[in-house]
């Protein structure tokens, strides 16, 4: 028997609970793997409230790092084998058995705890890039650009050759210029503070935060629509006719799975670090959610079971 985190009904995480589980056999074209750590989002317990009653109890987590124990026949991989997966359902859990195709070799120099976490946040501010179409040379603007998303792509931008000024709290302007960074204060008088950092003008606006204040000052520096993409405000995207993307979109899973590979062999070449704030034993994962409620967690965390 296994523990995973699932949830009970569609009403928040009060209605998260750690169960025993008895991990299914892979079947063809699967593997089971022991978890090593799993990576914890704000995606993670939000996708079960707009799940069907019929689906209850809903398994959490997206992505884990860990070794295989168990493969089924056609699946391509080793007992023994260090592993990351991603996309998944039910990571919050000691083991869990999961499609081979959305199974990666761990890189050997990357610790699980940043392994777990490497490619929910790698993909989706790759697809950022994409949407936008950054190229080499430009000046972007990130906001909240210190969360992990953002971090990611400071150092994604940077390997296509893209300066970022980014908007965040002050004590973390260390972090952002560590990646390579200009970092704003973000408040009242954002709009010219970015002017000031960018006197050529920003050619693209990438939203982590979804704030007014964030949708503002991007549709006042950038004036093609299409080069503005949000996270976080669906609803202002349809008002004021700029991007929105998020993983349960086809259009973004469709990408996001298939630059899940390049993601990796960033990570193992060196070329992109994933910052690890803390970890939490599985059991508390409830503290784990807290921290991420904040909305400032200091970097990425993980559940070590």
């Amino acid at each position: 028997m296994h523990r995973r985190w699932v949830a009970t009904a569609p009403t928040g995480t009060e209605a998260l609970r750690l169960e025993d589980h008895e991990v299914p056999a892979p079947g063809p074209g699967e593997v089971t793997i022991e978890v090593r750590a799993a990576g914890a989002n704000p995606a993670d317990t939000r996708h079960f409230t707009r799940a069907a009653p019929e689906a209850f109890p809903v398994p959490i987590g997206y992505e884990v790092a860990g070794v295989v124990t168990a493969v089924g026949p056609d699946a391509g991989w080793t007992v023994g084998q260090e592993v990351l997966a991603f996309r998944i359902t039910g990571g919050w859990a000691s083991a869990v058995t999961v499609p081979a195709a959305a199974v990666f070799a761990k890189p050997e120099t990357v610790p699980f705890e940043a392994a777990a976490n490497l490619l929910l946040v790698g993909t989706t501010a790759s697809e950022m890039l994409h949407v936008t179409g950054v190229t080499a040379g430009e000046t972007i603007l990130v906001h909240a650009v210190s969360g992990a998303v953002g971090v990611s792509v400071l150092q994604q931008a940077a390997l296509v050759g893209a300066r970022v000024v980014g908007t965040c709290g002050r004590r973390r302007f260390d972090v952002v210029r560590r990646f390579g960074g200009i970092p704003v204060e973000y408040g009242d008088g954002l709009e010219q503070r970015v002017r000031e950092a960018a006197p050529d003008g920003v050619a693209a606006a990438l939203d982590c935060i979804g704030t007014d204040e964030a949708v503002d000052v991007s549709l006042a520096l950038v004036a093609d629509h299409d080069r503005i993409v949000t996270l976080a405000s669906a609803a202002r995207a349809e008002a004021d006719g700029f991007r929105h993307i998020a993983g349960a979109k086809p259009a973004s899973k469709a990408y996001r799975d298939s630059v899940r590979r390049h993601v990796v062999d960033l990570a193992a070449d060196g070329r992109l670090e994933v910052p690890v704030a803390r970890t939490f034993p599985l059991a508390d994962a409830l503290d784990a959610v807290e921290l991420l409620s904040t909305g400032h967690p200091g970097g990425k965390l993980a559940l070590v079971p």
